[in-house]
């Protein structure tokens, strides 16, 4: 990577884990796929490469966005990073406090794990400033759901960087809310039928799913889209690039919220995602041109 808005490398693997954001566009936005093949259920419309009036675009493009807060400054990114740390550090004491609470053998003990992993704009690598941040505790099986909204959430109200915790049982997707150190998180909760959960655990893995509570599989839901979002485009760099100027762009106009009845986050990701597989080597400013040009016809 290079230039100012891109961040230092993810100090952990991929797969949404904690402070895994993903990397954020280079300044000259002209990446180009190292090999051709196709994605998606059928086949590009163009496979044309970018010229290099798309390279002077593209740049305008993300001067255009700066002042929107747009990109975050690596100073930002890196607290994002050492605060899901923190928090991903607290999550695996919690579940080793309790693996003794219930008599667990200290050899189970030693290896129960629990993991953090990110999902939704900051594992998308398209957050913006003062974004909050979506994350799923994922637990083994002697965890449960009522344990973490009551023991974690009173070990998180012991925590003195943590600010205004709050619980929302009866959701949808049951979430505790709170600020780690001035960052917003949305956690939410799946405890799955597994004696450990190991660092390298892969949730995109369908058997997980077995046997699952509905609730978790919800919340497992956010993490298992992001990673597909991400392995199903052929440049992450220009889509994550367009997906930050179509997100600005529908905030703009208030229409970026499924709440109000409009497309949320997800939708609007794979709205972009689809784009970047009918036009594989386009730049970002050309994505997103043609996002509104086959949208405007779907």
């Amino acid at each position: 990577m290079r230039g100012s808005l891109s961040p230092p490398a993810a100090a952990w693997p991929a797969g949404g884990e904690v402070g895994d954001a993903g990397s954020q566009v280079s300044p000259a936005g002209t990446s180009k796929p190292q090999a051709q093949r196709h994605y998606g259920v059928t086949s590009p419309i163009s496979l044309a490469p970018p010229k290099d009036i798309d390279c002077i675009h593209t740049q305008k493009l993300i001067e255009a966005m700066k002042p929107f807060g747009v990109f975050e400054d690596e100073e930002e990114l890196n607290h994002r990073m050492v605060v899901l740390r923190k928090l991903n550090n607290l999550a695996k004491e919690w579940i080793s406090e309790l693996g003794q609470s219930k008599n667990l053998p200290p050899s189970a003990i030693a290896n129960v794990g629990g993991k953090i992993f990110t999902f939704g704009s900051y594992r998308l690598g398209v957050h913006t400033k003062g974004a909050d941040i979506d994350a799923v505790c994922v637990a083994p099986r002697h965890v449960e759901r009522s344990d973490f909204f009551q023991s974690f959430f009173e070990k998180l109200k012991h925590q003195e960087e943590i600010k205004n915790l709050r619980a929302v049982e009866d959701a949808y997707v049951p979430v505790v809310k709170f600020e780690f150190d001035g960052i917003e998180i949305d956690l939410v909760f799946a405890r799955l039928s597994m004696a450990t959960i190991s660092d390298n655990l892969d949730l995109g893995d369908d058997s997980r799913l077995k046997s699952l509570d509905i609730r978790c599989i919800r919340s497992l839901n956010g993490c298992r889209v992001t990673d597909q979002i991400l392995r199903l485009v052929p440049n992450l760099e220009n889509f994550r690039l367009a997906l930050r100027a179509i997100k600005l762009w529908a905030k703009r106009r208030g229409i970026y919220s499924n709440m109000l009845g409009f497309l949320g986050g997800v939708s609007w990701a794979m709205l972009v995602a689809r784009t970047c597989q009918l036009y594989p080597n386009a730049l970002a400013s050309t994505l997103v041109n043609k996002f509104f040009l086959v949208f405007s016809k779907w």
